[in-house]
């Protein structure tokens, strides 16, 4: 699991975690103590679909500080292709918190090909 931070006193904060082919990808931000900061959060989980498969099916959970804020199962369309599911949600930070963002990926019949997830501070 990569997890890159790019910042310096006048950039805004991105920071990017891609598992690949893992089922899991978490990302910690830590906080700021001098600043309010908002943050958009992006999560991409893309899966292998296999032709001749009945009933594949993938799906993405979102938790935001251990806490569950999306999840969805969907049939796993495109045949010999790739399909996929996003999430995004802007999220506003005090001076002095922290954001934990974690995506879980399940799969059958499919199989992950990448689970990303994307923050980036709002400028």
């Amino acid at each position: 699991m990569k997890q890159r931070f790019s910042s310096n006193n006048t950039a805004p904060e991105h920071w990017r975690c891609d598992v690949g082919s893992g089922s899991v990808a978490v990302i910690d931000v830590p906080d700021a103590l001098d600043r309010r900061r908002v943050f958009d959060v992006d999560v991409t989980l893309i899966v292998r679909v296999p032709a001749g498969f009945d009933g594949p099916w993938h799906e993405l959970t979102v938790e935001i500080d251990g806490k569950r804020q999306w999840s969805r199962r969907i049939p796993s369309a495109s045949p010999g292709f790739t399909d996929g599911l996003d999430y995004h949600r802007r999220i506003p930070l005090e001076a002095g918190r922290a954001l934990r963002v974690r995506a879980v990926a399940g799969v059958h019949g499919a199989s992950v090909q990448q689970l990303c997830i994307e923050v980036r501070e709002e400028t």
